[in-house]
């Protein structure tokens, strides 16, 4: 009686629908229930239909899980095994693969959710681009949200209202407001917004989703898969850019991440990286094989499963899911409809754009206090800002000189790139960012509840990883390591056995099927009138079978008695 209450008690908790709460690109949030069964999919198209979105394949589904690790949605999957976390469930909207030119989209509802992706890619520092950029880019925000420069509306200083950049300065401030005030006047909000992103395509950094790493030789790096291809920054440098037809393939063991490049004549050129957690490299290799799938392929036909190893028994396995860019451009150029209404949110307050209703911005804090977060922010990668460092490469053909497929360093802004570590994909384990954004974030302080470091998977800030907590007692993350590791090689030991278990198995059904079987099949035949075979059945398999049958006999009797 009682295991029936539980047992109904448990069906009644499974048919109970979890609650979703998805944060939005303009910061608003859309709350919907799905059953627990339900998979990303379904999520997914509620969220168009809620947007009135039809060019839906740049997009996503951004979760962090209680590891504080980022992940996209797999709408093939399940929501509930995916989140590995108790309902209500928060997850946010965002642009997955960024238009190689956004002036392509069909809609202009489209174009202006991908204004807001990289709008937000500007303030946090993952859009980085020379000051002269990063004026016009700013006055084509201000010209979208406010519009043309009115003397009796704009007073001296208006654009400092504004927060466009992770740090502004006077000087920008003003260049800002001339170029807004003299050069873009006229243009409506959805002619500034299309200005702004066919300037933003024209840049190293555009479309960057910055995975933090180091190379071979402990540098510092930042990882990052583009329209165009795979990228490497280093300090203010593009030290690496591959195009998407010369990747060859991508691997992932533990923490080191391999990008096999293809080369002429034969020869491979082999990049190799240490992501901060096994986790973290995952998802690297996974945004790296969707990414390359959807900017390489010319339809999904083409996709493959493919695999973290070599080795069959050993690694991942994971394949993209969906359509590729070409699809989706043959697609949308078939859409027919009424343009959908636009409701513009520029004017709303943000929590991680601020607005001219934002109230403070980064220069409203002190110079001194600014620059010292920065400096400790900028720690080991500032250093590189005027040298000539590459990344180190291995190659399997001991190649000195880089590929003509890889293209030479780039200078790509005034500053080292270090975009924001709350909006990074995967968890920093350095002491130093830890400090640093647990005093400040963007010269914002931090909230009583942040600085104490409790911030659960259920509040986490916007697109926003929740700073790493700050790790133990070096034995005891040392024994925890060493622990994994032998967890690892145990699961991959029983992982041999189990395939070898199942080849023996099957070779031995195999010889019984030769053996014992009446099957006419002809290339069974040819098998049984080999001498070697008859040699094997009449001295080893006939012998091994009377001798089971003498030993199996006794047991056979004193059953049927």
């Amino acid at each position: 009686m009682m295991l029936s209450r539980l047992m109904s008690g448990s069906n009644r908790n499974l048919d109970l629908p979890c609650v979703c709460t998805v944060r939005l690109l303009d910061d608003s949030e859309y709350t919907c229930n799905v059953q627990r069964d339900a998979k990303g999919q379904q999520l997914f198209d509620l969220l168009c239909h809620h947007l009135n979105l039809l060019e839906k394949d740049y997009f996503g589904i951004r979760y962090v899980d209680p590891d504080k690790q980022r992940h996209w949605l797999e709408f093939s999957k399940g929501i509930v095994k995916q989140m590995r976390a108790r309902p209500p469930f928060i997850l946010c909207f965002r642009v997955k693969f960024y238009p190689p030119d956004p002036a392509a989209l069909k809609e202009e509802i489209t174009r202006y959710l991908v204004f807001l992706q990289v709008k937000r890619d500007l303030y946090h520092g993952r859009l980085l681009c020379k000051t002269s950029d990063a004026a016009l880019l700013a006055a084509y925000i201000l010209q979208a949200e406010i519009g043309d420069y009115d003397p009796g509306k704009h007073p001296e200083g208006y654009s400092s209202k504004f927060q466009f950049l992770p740090k502004h300065s006077e000087k920008l401030e003003r260049r800002i407001a001339e170029i807004h005030r003299n050069e873009l006047s006229g243009l409506n909000p959805a002619a500034a917004e299309l200005c702004f992103l066919r300037k933003a395509q024209t840049l190293e950094t555009y479309g960057v989703d910055p995975h933090p790493c180091k190379d071979v030789s402990g540098n510092s790096a930042f990882l990052a898969f583009t329209p165009f291809g795979f990228i490497v920054l280093q300090g203010n440098k593009r030290v690496h850019f591959i195009k998407w037809c010369d990747a060859a393939k991508m691997k992932f063991e533990g923490k080191t991440f391999h990008l096999y490049v293809r080369e002429k004549e034969e020869k491979r050129l082999v990049l190799t990286f240490l992501a901060p957690t096994p986790e973290a490299c995952k998802h690297l290799w996974k945004c790296g094989v969707e990414n390359q799938s959807f900017y390489k392929l010319e339809n999904s036909n083409q996709v493959r499963t493919v695999s973290s190893s070599n080795l069959f028994f050993k690694g991942s396995r994971f394949r993209y899911s969906g359509r590729v860019a070409k699809e989706v451009m043959e697609s949308s150029a078939k859409i027919k409809r009424e343009p959908p209404e636009i409701h513009r949110a520029g004017m709303v307050p943000s929590r991680s754009c601020p607005s001219i209703s934002h109230g403070m911005r980064l220069s409203s804090v002190p110079r001194t206090r600014r620059r010292a977060v920065h400096i400790s922010i900028m720690e080991g990668l500032e250093s590189l800002r005027d040298s000539a460092h590459s990344t180190p490469v291995r190659s399997s053909d001991h190649i000195d000189a880089l590929s003509p497929g890889v293209s030479r360093e780039t200078v790509f802004s005034d500053e080292a790139y270090t975009p924001c570590c709350s909006i990074l994909p995967t968890p920093v384990c350095d002491p130093t960012l830890e400090t640093a954004f647990g005093q400040q974030v963007n010269g914002a302080p931090c909230t009583t509840q942040e600085e104490e470091g409790d911030v659960s998977v259920h509040s986490v800030p916007d697109t926003e990883v929740p700073p790493p907590a700050l790790p133990g007692p070096e034995g005891v993350s040392q024994r925890e390591s060493e622990s994994e590791q032998g967890n690892k090689f145990l699961q991959s030991v029983l992982r041999l056995l189990a395939v070898t278990f199942c080849l023996l198995l099957a070779l031995l059904l195999l010889l019984v099927i030769l053996a014992e079987s009446d099957l006419e099949l002809a290339f069974l035949r040819d098998i049984r009138l080999t001498p070697e075979f008859q040699q094997f059945h009449y001295q080893y398999f006939c012998p091994l079978r009377r001798w089971v049958s003498c030993k199996l006999h006794p047991i056979i009797r004193l059953i049927d008695s």
